[in-house]
């Protein structure tokens, strides 16, 4: 009874609020601004709930955390910048700081350069559209579940007791041995992790990109090879620069997506073996450690190595507005 009694106050009251904030709204407009003014105050009143909800749930929480890196572990005393100190100077933060970075190269590659080698191959199949929904099926995964999905195909048992993991009982049919996937030493157990994320936003970066590659110009191809082009040729005077803005948007929303990787690692390694991330590493001081200051500081990092990477997506966005 309380659960249904819940549902209905969301599904009748939430609209109800929205209906009668809208008309209230308007009433105070109309009677207390000056017509020649209402039209400047609307859009404020119309983005007010937003800009409040924006603040509450996004503004306040970035604040206290940038205030919470500055204090001790319970966060009741100010320490200045030792969380900080910690994290550029222990062994662990800056392993967990360049597997990111080993993310961000790698995934961002590997995304962006199958992405778009399998939207131009598909382009030209004829049944374009039943590949490109089987490619795109693992984006639809969450990742928790891709991580035990791959967890039990890199599964290992010693060598002369049978592989149950996939790829290793493939390996064993042609007698190559079963290969530790996840605790070989580094860096190939962290491309076996990064491999993961490869395999889930590849299909993203296909659909954007063949989005991209049809609204370039069939008679402009069409003359090029009739000029004397060849295929390589047009793909590297033609299609590429045109692409480039496409592939710009993609690769930085992947870098974003590879900088904030947890997870995969959390799932598959739980950050064991030298495969810890800084995402993960958060997790570790807030919950394992119990550091409030030094898990906030670790995020404050994240959030100014994030940054950048959307400074330079907003910044492209507009420059192609400014153009259309």
């Amino acid at each position: 009874m309380n659960d249904l009694l819940t549902a209905a106050i969301v599904v009748i009251g939430v609209p109800a609020v929205l209906v009668g904030y809208i008309v209230g709204a308007e009433l105070i407009l109309t009677r207390l601004v000056p017509e020649r003014r209402q039209g400047r105050v609307r859009p404020w009143l119309w983005i007010a709930p937003a800009l409040a909800f924006l603040t509450v749930f996004l503004i306040y929480p970035t604040i206290n955390t940038l205030i919470l890196s500055f204090q001790d572990r319970a966060s009741r005393s100010f320490v200045g910048l030792a969380n900080y100190e910690y994290f550029f100077t222990s062994s662990g933060t800056l392993e967990a700081l360049r597997n990111s970075l080993f993310w961000v190269v790698f995934m961002t590659l590997g995304v962006v350069g199958l992405g778009l080698l399998i939207a131009i191959l598909v382009d030209r199949v004829r049944y374009e559209s039943i590949a490109k929904s089987v490619i795109f099926v693992p984006l639809a995964i969450s990742f928790v579940a891709a991580g035990v999905i791959w967890s039990f195909m890199y599964l290992y048992r010693t060598p002369g007791t049978p592989q149950v993991g996939t790829l290793n009982a493939a390996l064993d049919v042609i007698n190559l041995g079963p290969v530790n996937w996840t605790q070989e030493p580094q860096p190939f157990n962290n491309l076996s992790l990064i491999f993961i994320g490869i395999w889930m936003w590849t299909g993203f970066a296909m659909v954007i990109l063949s989005a991209g590659l049809k609204g370039i110009s069939a008679e402009l191809l069409e003359a090029s090879r009739v000029d004397g082009a060849n295929e390589w040729q047009v793909f590297r005077n033609i299609i590429l620069p045109l692409l480039m803005p496409t592939i710009f948007v993609v690769g930085t929303t992947i870098v974003i997506t590879a900088l904030k990787s947890f997870d995969i690692v959390f799932t598959v390694t739980n950050g064991n073996h030298g495969t810890d991330v800084i995402a993960r590493r958060m997790w570790a001081e807030m919950f394992t450690n119990g550091h409030f200051g030094r898990a906030s500081a670790v995020a404050i990092v994240l959030l100014l190595t994030i940054i950048p990477f959307m400074a330079l997506n907003i910044k492209r966005f507009r420059e192609q507005e400014a153009v259309r």
